[in-house]
This record gives C-alpha cells, sequence and structure tokens, in this order.
C-alpha cells in the first residue's frame, strides 16, 4: 500500500487523511485490503508518517518507510519491494488514495496471476479502461530498482508487453482515484 506521497494536488492537507465515510481515506483504503484474501498488507509512509500509523492503529499491516518520498512515487514503489517476503510471487501495489476498491477484485486478481503462465504483471480493467491495483510479478522487481522521479511501474509494464495480462473487473472503484477534494464528493 503506497501511502507515502505529498498529495501535491490535493493543497495544504495530507489527502490521505480526509475522512471517507468518517475515517480517514488510508484507514477506509487499507481496511478493504484486509478484506480480502491478499496478506501480507505493507503500508509505506513518508510524508507524514505517524499520522498515517496512527490512522492505521489497530489493524493487521506492517509498515515499510521510504525516506526519499519526497522524489515521488518510484521512492515509494522501492520502498515496498523491497519489503516484499521472498515467498511472494509478486506484490499487489495498491495506492492509498484508492479507497472504492472492493476487496472481491483483489482476490479476483491475486487468484489470477500465475507467472508459471508468463505474467509478468496483472492490471485490472473496467469497461476497456486499465485501473489499479497493479499486480506485478517477482520477475519485474529488479526494475524497480531503475524508476526515478514521480512515476510508478509504467515502464516496467510497456517494457513487459505481451507478458502483461489485463483482468477485466466490474468495480469502478479500479479507475477511481481521489486526487483532489471533489473526487471524494463524486
Amino acid at each position: 500500500m503506497l501511502a507515502a506521497g505529498l498529495s501535491r494536488r490535493w493543497g495544504a492537507d495530507n489527502k490521505l487523511l480526509a475522512l471517507v465515510d468518517g475515517a480517514p481515506m488510508i484507514r477506509r483504503t487499507v481496511q478493504a485490503v484486509l478484506g480480502s484474501a491478499v496478506r501480507p498488507v505493507i503500508v509505506v509512509t513518508g510524508h507524514e508518517a505517524d499520522a498515517i500509523i496512527r490512522a492505521l492503529d489497530g489493524l493487521a499491516v506492517g509498515f515499510a518507510h521510504a525516506t526519499n518520498y519526497a522524489e515521488g512515487m518510484s521512492a515509494s514503489l522501492k520502498a515496498a519491494i523491497s519489503a516484499v517476503p521472498l515467498d511472494c510471487a509478486g506484490a499487489l501495489i495498491c495506492l492509498g488514495d484508492m479507497p472504492y476498491v472492493r476487496p472481491e477484485t483483489l482476490d479476483r486478481l491475486a487468484a489470477a496471476f500465475d507467472p508459471s503462465f508468463g505474467h509478468a504483471a496483472l492490471i485490472p480493467s473496467y469497461q476497456g479502461e486499465r485501473g489499479n491495483p497493479v499486480l506485478l510479478g517477482r520477475a519485474l522487481f529488479a526494475g524497480v530498482a531503475s524508476l526515478s522521479g514521480d512515476q510508478g511501474a509504467r515502464p516496467l509494464l510497456v517494457a513487459a508487453g505481451e507478458y502483461v495480462a489485463e483482468l477485466p473487473v466490474d468495480d469502478s472503484g479500479v479507475l477511481r482515484d481521489v486526487d483532489r477534494s471533489e473526487a471524494l464528493d463524486a
């Protein structure tokens, strides 16, 4: 769970602490992941790490800290990948500002991912549009080290080409990230 960013488009406050149905957005997002069978759940902190950790008090999650979080999403992604246990075939890269993804969608992604079929990554799509979270296979982990700036895994996914599979889902939440406060009202 990437939760280290500066929320630049949001304004002065940390968007992950904005309330969604009476709880901080990051808590709602993590609760959705905990409602799935995906384990372990590791939250990458950075900006306002203490407040993020407090917002998740009592939830069964681990933490990794992106010390250079100000460099952008690539720093968070590197911290996430370095925290993945060796026995995991991949990592479901969830974004802290996507509280509307349903737990069953996460379970479908995890169940459909099979590196033995040549999958390097699996991306959910809703009505033909690709969304998040992306399941990165271990085959792409080494490439994460080459990423820089405020970019996610897109360059790795483009390079992996035909080894990236798409999973159609009936969940508009895979497209609904909250970058501006108006998105909470939508």
